[in-house]
């Protein structure tokens, strides 16, 4: 008999992780600056062929 694995993350974990942002974000360990610098980080990184053609991925307040 074949078993599948479940592969992915459990309620547990998702409560686990959901309570770590908040204690990080209430501590100032994640900070909207923070937050912005990763939106960009990930634009960059998944519209990387947009610099090259001169596009400026930066997110101004």
């Amino acid at each position: 008999m074949a078993y599948r694995y479940r592969r992915g993350v459990s309620l547990v974990g998702l409560i686990y992780i959901a309570v770590g942002l908040y204690v990080a974000w209430i501590y100032d360990y994640i900070t909207p600056a923070l937050l912005r610098d990763l939106a960009e980080a990930l634009l960059a990184v998944l519209l990387w062929f947009l610099p090259l053609l001169g596009v400026d991925l930066h997110l101004s307040a």
